[in-house]
């Protein structure tokens, strides 16, 4: 046999087709149904074969069709009003970034995150953390906020994800043909535009490639270039794959060649937003940068720096954040810190807590350092972050560590069935300008029954379809027989309740909690007037055996007798099977181990399409659950074991559908509608659609974090950078003097110190020895609230003032008076504090200097 070289036949677009070229590069498409509808009537087959991916359809389509759609006046005249949608959204200008709080952000924010999901044919994320991100891009572009991203360019991206007949999982590697993705690479003239970035001994070179998300730009570095040598061309290969140096190696990528990408791209950022730790080193490169460029010492570049960063951590559990050793960071950053004019060890201690010098440097610690706005992903996460992270802040109540929570959210058109769009299109009107207004969505009571039914009933049937579609695929491809094969047009049934569980198999999201009680399943799935069945999907991180063995046990279960048309694992999970799963199921099923679960968001996204959640009261759905609006899994055990949790999470599980669930859905007064169930929709709807959405998310972003950080960047950079100078001096004098400063003295000036009345005032005196320091910038407090095992439960601070008094005072002595009402009876506590105080600190605890009475 002769051997073969390949070439490329790319067809000739007609210049009347040419608007389909432009909106391929632009991924608005994948919010805008009438976008994708275009690309699908081109060929359907092709559609599904490129998964889904225009700009490889455009390289693929026979010369003929596209001739044959050029002469179809149907089809241009859809073309023209799509494309006439697409130009009126990007030059649209009442927006919230022009005309709203948004406008205060003159130069781009800047976003970075170690992976992004924004559609299936762009396999560039592993789960939640790049679904969220990319929802985010998606909302700064809607809401026109003046906003850039960064990430790296993954060859191989995360794994596709094959079963085999063991329900063992395997990890095909994806190989990635950037020309086939709807990027381009970043050019200036005729030259690619590269950076490099200095690793170990040599420089790492890396190009640009730009991804365009409706108004905002996404710029990803890509180290599979001819310019490095074999070993640095992998540092892009794999997301999370490799070793602890290969993910070094790609967090330096990510955070200083970041921060070098956006320099030749000639952006100028005032606000820095780390998704998460992986990016954390740009802080350091932005340090570094002030202190060669503009001369400052490395800590008035700190004060510049912090004041702009704004830092979410995703992860409530220490093992889930990033670490390296001492002797990793000395190998790649020993000649960094001689280039910020400062000991490896300073730079070191600032990725650890301080209290073990043995410590890793922990780089969720390291962004904690240096952001002065951080945030967890709901209430819940914000306040376990604050006590995972209270060593960071020593002698600080929990309560004060100065991280805020902003809650996850999603990005509603692109979950939302258009179908669903429709329906509230034609019931509420125009949902899109109303989404986060929840007076508006109680039009939803409006839609009558059937419609709503219909249009649910539509799209599970899709769902249905789909599913068997992708068994009976997975049949052939492992060889199975054709009766097998046949026997899938027997899988699900649409007219049973159907409940969905998809996520990462990790062993906290407790995968197999429903086959803790196997015969009770059976019971509950081949009931004969009332069955369930269920529709599971996900993937475990190749070297997660237990994740891998969870997957196994679903997967065995799922083709046990009597059971294997009812429940289905479905494989290769990723966002266009979430995509069928949230739009079609009755009921979505999540029951993370509390409190491991930091928001998670698929439930959000089945409340818009009618689907109701049924999940423990972890992350968004202890904010969202309102008692009305879904179920709530298992009661919180304090100090239990995970075992007795566990126990206690499956009975109540298997309880409500047995007594609430299954008869609630069965329930069809006229026999023909659940009518109570619908009501349950409805209220779903109602209540999740316009809170737990990314345009909310942003616009708090928005008005808590980045202006504020852009305003401070920008009285930290004028003046030749004086006030961070300023400020940076005014912490190393108190930092100085602060161990001279003593509260020597506390008197309750009350007759009766013991019994104060209702009504009446506890009256503080309290002597402060506050030595060098000049009491301007102190601020002196009682710290009171009601006893609780020793502890204060809701405290107060009340400021005390200096007293005129001063007949026991100098030499660095003050007398501090004050008083804290007695509202209520009760067992109260107070102690006095004195805490450091400037106009230009971003946290009350910025110094971490604290004394206490």
């Amino acid at each position: 046999m002769p051997t073969f070289q390949t070439y490329n036949v790319t067809p000739i677009l007609p210049a009347t087709l040419e608007p389909l070229r432009e909106m391929s590069f632009n991924l608005w498409w994948t919010w805008e149904p009438s976008a994708r509808r275009l690309f699908r009537h081109l060929d359907p087959e092709l559609w599904n074969r490129t998964n889904h991916n225009p700009v490889r359809m455009l390289q693929l389509s026979r010369q003929s069709r596209l001739e044959e759609l050029s002469q179809d006046k149907i089809f241009l005249r859809e073309l023209k009003q799509v494309f006439e949608e697409f130009e009126k959204y990007l030059g649209r200008r009442d927006t919230y970034g022009k005309t709203g709080a948004g406008s205060a952000i003159k130069n781009p924010i800047a976003y970075f995150s170690a992976e992004f999901g924004f559609h299936e044919s762009i396999p560039n994320y592993s789960g939640g953390l790049g679904i969220l991100a990319s929802d985010h891009c998606k909302s700064a572009s809607d809401l026109d906020l003046n906003f850039v991203a960064i990430g790296l360019l993954y060859r191989h991206g995360y794994f596709r994800q094959q079963i085999d007949k063991e329900g063992i999982q395997a990890a095909i590697n994806l190989n990635q043909n950037f020309y086939h993705l709807p990027i381009r690479e970043v050019r200036r003239g005729d030259t690619k535009l590269l950076i490099s970035v200095p690793i170990l001994d040599r420089e790492v070179f890396a190009r640009l490639w730009e991804l365009r998300v409706g108004r905002v730009n996404v710029y990803l570095l890509d180290t599979d270039i001819p310019e490095n040598i074999a070993e640095d061309r992998l540092i892009t290969a794999e997301l999370y794959g490799g070793d602890l140096e290969m993910r070094m190696r790609q967090e330096v990528l990510l955070g200083i060649g970041g921060v070098k990408a956006l320099r030749a791209l000639g952006i100028q950022p005032d606000v820095f937003h780390m998704n998460e730790g992986h990016s954390a080193f740009l802080a350091l490169e932005r340090i570094r940068l002030n202190v060669v460029e503009k001369k400052l010492d490395f800590y008035s570049a700190l004060q510049m720096v912090a004041a702009a960063n704004v830092f979410t951590t995703h992860t409530p559990v220490p093992a889930g954040h990033d670490s390296f050793s001492r002797e990793m960071m000395q190998k790649y950053f020993g000649k960094f810190a001689k280039e910020l004019n400062i000991p490896f060890d300073e730079l070191f201690s600032f990725g650890h807590t301080r209290l073990n010098p043995d410590e890793p440097l922990s780089m969720t610690i390291l962004a904690l350092r240096l952001s002065r706005h951080v945030n967890g992903v709901s209430k819940l996460h914000g306040e376990v972050t604050r006590s995972l992270w209270k060593d960071v802040w020593s002698g600080v109540p929990v309560h004060e560590v100065p991280i805020t929570n902003i809650t996850n959210g999603v990005h509603t058109k692109t979950w939302m069935a258009p179908e669903f769009a429709a329906l509230y299109r034609k019931h509420l009107g125009d949902w899109e300008e109303h989404l986060t207004e929840p007076e508006f969505w109680r039009g939803v009571i409006d839609i009558p029954d059937a419609q709503l039914w219909e249009t649910h009933q539509k799209l599970k049937n899709r769902l249905i379809d789909f599913v068997r579609d992708r068994e009976r695929q997975r049949r052939e491809r492992m060889g199975e027989s054709p009766e097998s094969i046949r026997k899938v047009n027997r899988v699900l049934d649409p007219e049973i309740l159907t409940i969905g569980f998809a996520r990462r198999f990790a062993t906290y999201k407790r995968g197999t909690l429903l086959f803790s009680d196997k015969e009770r399943l059976k019971r509950l799935v081949n009931d004969t007037t009332r069955p369930v069945q269920f529709i599971f999907a996900g993937k475990a991180h190749p070297r997660d055996e237990a994740g891998k063995a969870l997957i196994q046990e679903v997967y065995k279960f799922s083709r046990g007798a009597g059971l294997e048309n009812r429940v289905v694992f479905l494989e290769d999970y990723d966002s266009y099977i979430a995509r069928r799963l949230v739009q079609g199921v009755d009921l979505w099923l999540n029951h993370p181990l509390r409190p491991l679960e930091a928001s998670g968001t698929s439930g959000m996204k089945s409340a818009p399409n009618g689907g109701i959640n049924l999940s423990v009261l972890d992350g968004w759905w202890r904010e969202g659950y309102n008692g009305s609006n879904g179920w709530a899994i298992g009661a919180e055990i304090d100090n239990g074991t995970t075992e007795f949790q566990n126990e206690v999470d499956a009975s109540s599980l298997y309880q409500l559908l047995e007594n609430q669930i299954v008869p609630l859905y069965y329930a069809k007064p006229d026999g023909k509608l659940p009518l109570a169930w619908l009501q349950l929709m409805r209220e779903s709807i109602r209540s999740v659609t316009p809170v737990f959405n990314t345009q909310r998310m942003v616009k708090e972003y928005t008005e808590q974090l980045y202006v504020p950080a852009a305003r401070a960047h920008g009285n930290f950079s004028s003046n030749s950078c004086g006030a961070a100078t300023q400020l940076s001096q005014w912490k190393a004098q108190m930092r100085k003097d602060w161990p001279q400063v003593q509260i020597s003295d506390v008197q309750v000036a009350n007759k009766d110190r013991q019994t104060i009345l209702v009504g009446e005032s506890l009256q503080i005196r309290a002597w402060v020895h506050l030595g060098a320091v000049d009491p301007q910038h102190v601020r002196v407090e009682a710290y009171h609230g009601e006893l609780d095992n020793g502890d204060i439960r809701n405290p107060t601070a009340t400021v005390l003032n200096q007293s005129c008094d001063q007949s026991r005072t100098g030499d660095g002595n003050y007398l501090y008076e004050g008083s804290v009402p007695a509202t209520e009876s009760g067992t109260y506590g107070f102690s006095v504090r004195v805490v450091p105080t400037h106009p230009c600190l971003m946290q009350g605890h910025e110094l971490r200097l604290i004394t206490w009475s």
